[in-house]
Parts: C-alpha cells; sequence; structure tokens
C-alpha cells in the first residue's frame, strides 16, 4: 500500500504530463501538470475518451494507431500528441506510450 500511494504521489506531482487510458481509450490517469497543459482539471477529462475529446478530428486516426499498438505492447517514443486545451489551442506533446 505505502508503494502504490509514493507512486500515485509521483505521478501526480510530476513535472511532465502523465496521463493513461484503460483499453477503451478512456481517460484513467490525468496529473496535476496535464491539467495545467490542457486547462482541464483532472475530474473533467477522467472518464472522457481521450483522442474523441481531446485530439482534433484530423489527427484522430494516426492517434488512435499509436495509442492501440501501445496497449498491445508496441511501444511508441517522441510521438507528437496533438493535445487540444479548453481554450480550443493545440498543444503538441511528445509522446512515449509504453
Amino acid at each position: 500500500k505505502e508503494v502504490a500511494d509514493d507512486l500515485t504521489r509521483l505521478i501526480e506531482t510530476a513535472n511532465a504530463p502523465i496521463f493513461g487510458i484503460d483499453r477503451n481509450g478512456n481517460v484513467s490517469e490525468w496529473n496535476r501538470k496535464t491539467a495545467e497543459i490542457t486547462g482541464f482539471a483532472k475530474n473533467e477529462a477522467m472518464g472522457k475518451n481521450l483522442v474523441n475529446t481531446f485530439i482534433h478530428a484530423d489527427h484522430r486516426s494516426s492517434v488512435s494507431e499509436v495509442l492501440t499498438k501501445a496497449l498491445f505492447g508496441d511501444e511508441t517514443s517522441n510521438y507528437e500528441l496533438p493535445l487540444f486545451t479548453k481554450e480550443g489551442e493545440q498543444r503538441d506533446l511528445l509522446l512515449n506510450a509504453t
């Protein structure tokens, strides 16, 4: 339990955006830095489909492909993920999907 709490705290307070998705592509983790960059609070993002909610339609297919591969164990490094902010601005994040 203590190790799990320490890892949760580390993810939450990291100085890098960290988010996670479940097998259906729904947001299951959204740390403070991700909230700061996107403008979406954790409670606004959790459970939402990452691609359909936070990715522009022009990029959804390629982002879905990368995330699906990651979910099946095919890691991706340094993929430019075009996330949209609450204000509608695009923020390109460097994604390492494992």
